[in-house]
């Protein structure tokens, strides 16, 4: 008798908690099993996107390595895609970066302009965004826009210091300026250093001869 009074006391016991915490239980439960398939298929989700991505990358690279005018409209059309629905995949702006340089060849300076304004104004990526400032400079001196050229580079991150001072260079240079474009090419080689690039800007400094 006494065992099953104790039984019956367990049970007792036992009841009276689930009915206290029962509820509670069974909706943790539930948050735990969502959150591991939310967890699961957001992974799954990435990766998608990740593989979709690559493929439009894949397919503009193809196109930038490729001549004519159809290279050009898949060019943008690639990118504009990657931008659209890719935002924030690594492969985007990438793409952007190889879509500029490929138009910026092909003479098209407005389709790099906007390709490389899109990158400093909104990629997720703000490690691209010194290079990118760095090729639209390029692109806006080709366009003899040289003032804006001037803007896009006059903060300069430690890592592009050297970079920057010699496109102002050649800025300041076609602006008539030799003196302060020499100036400049003298602290690009400052800052670069040992860069064999150097060699190049020096050559850029003696075609000047007194000045």
């Amino acid at each position: 008798m006494a065992y099953d009074l104790e039984e019956q006391e367990k049970l007792d016991a036992l009841r009276a908690w689930w009915e206290r915490y029962g509820t509670l239980c069974i909706t943790l439960a539930f948050v735990l099993v969502v959150a591991v398939l939310g967890w699961r298929g957001w992974q799954w989700y990435q990766g998608h996107q990740a593989a979709q991505a690559m493929g439009y990358f894949e397919a503009l690279e193809g196109a930038a390595g490729q001549p004519g005018e159809d290279s050009v409209a898949r060019i943008k059309a690639a990118s504009t895609t990657l931008r659209s629905d890719f935002s924030k995949t690594g492969y985007t702006s990438r793409g952007v970066l190889v879509a500029a340089q490929a138009l910026q060849q092909r003479g098209d300076l407005a389709g790099a302009r906007e390709q490389l304004e899109w990158l400093i104004k909104s990629s997720p990526d703000t490690a691209l965004r010194p290079l990118a400032k760095l090729r639209l400079a390029g692109v806006l001196l080709e366009e003899k826009q040289y003032d804006q050229a001037l803007a896009q580079i006059s903060e300069a991150p430690e890592a592009f210091a050297g970079l920057y001072a010699d496109r102002r260079g050649d800025i300041l240079l076609l602006q008539g300026k030799a003196t302060e474009a020499k100036q400049a090419w003298q602290s690009a080689i400052k800052a670069l250093g040992a860069d064999p690039i150097t060699q190049i800007i020096q050559l850029k400094i003696d075609a000047l001869g007194g000045v």
